[in-house]
């Protein structure tokens, strides 16, 4: 299980303690890597004591806050055969055990994405939040072909269909989950979703209409680069 963690002192002790828990009640083996990313608070600190408290905790420091380039780190790093993302607030494991089974399954997909936006999903954050992921949406469909209907927030994946694709990726930041899974189907693997419940634990920290220009700006770079690439 890869967890990025930027100046989440606060919250990942909880995080992990939950996690490690219910993973361990469950039986099955697992890792929790946390990928630290730019912190300037204690997140380090606390990974690291974690680390030591919990052989199932492995962490790894990267020197800039980046999002997406923890994802991609961790994902690369991973040594399961199965790699579930969290994030230090958003997780669920009723949705791990369900894209865990999926995978597992016969005539398995490739990713398993946790989505906002599927049918019987539960969006409890903000309205100004959950207009701007439907118009996410919509532009990655209209755009982009994406055949899912989310892309960020919690996946399931099988590492070694996925780790070329990752490879492969050339953003970070808000755009590594959505070009990933915009590569993959691309290249033929199955991607299919799995409705969430999603409940917001603290306010964003970023404002939204600073993430939509940079996300409006960061589609239109990726979709010249895909395009490229194609001709």
């Amino acid at each position: 299980m890869v967890l990025p963690a930027h100046n989440e002192s606060s919250f990942l002790r909880r995080t992990v303690g939950e996690l490690a828990g219910g993973l361990g009640g469950a039986g099955r083996p697992f890792e929790l890597l946390v990928v630290e990313n730019g912190s300037t608070d204690d997140t380090l600190a606390v990974a690291e004591a974690l680390a030591a408290e919990e052989p199932s905790v492995r962490v790894l420091s990267l020197p800039e806050a980046d999002y997406g380039g923890a994802l991609r780190t961790g994902l690369l790093d991973s040594r399961g055969d199965v790699v579930v993302t969290f994030d230090v607030d958003y997780y669920d494991l009723a949705f791990l055990d369900q894209a865990v089974a999926l995978l597992s399954g016969p005539g398995a997909p490739a990713i398993v994405v946790g989505s906002k936006r599927a049918s019987g999903s539960r969006d409890e954050r903000p309205w100004a939040r959950r207009l701007v992921t439907a118009v996410f949406s919509l532009m990655l469909r209209g755009g982009f072909g994406l055949g899912v209907s989310d892309t960020h927030g919690m996946k399931a994946l099988r590492r070694d269909a996925v780790e070329p694709v990752a490879r492969s990726c050339r953003f970070g930041a808000d755009l590594f989950d959505t070009e990933l899974i915009l590569r993959a189907e691309r290249a033929g693997l199955a991607v299919v979703e799995l409705p969430v419940v999603v409940q917001e634990r603290r306010p964003s920290r970023t404002p939204i209409a600073r993430r939509a220009a940079r996300t409006v700006l960061g589609l239109a770079r990726l979709r010249a680069t895909l395009w490229r690439e194609r001709t």
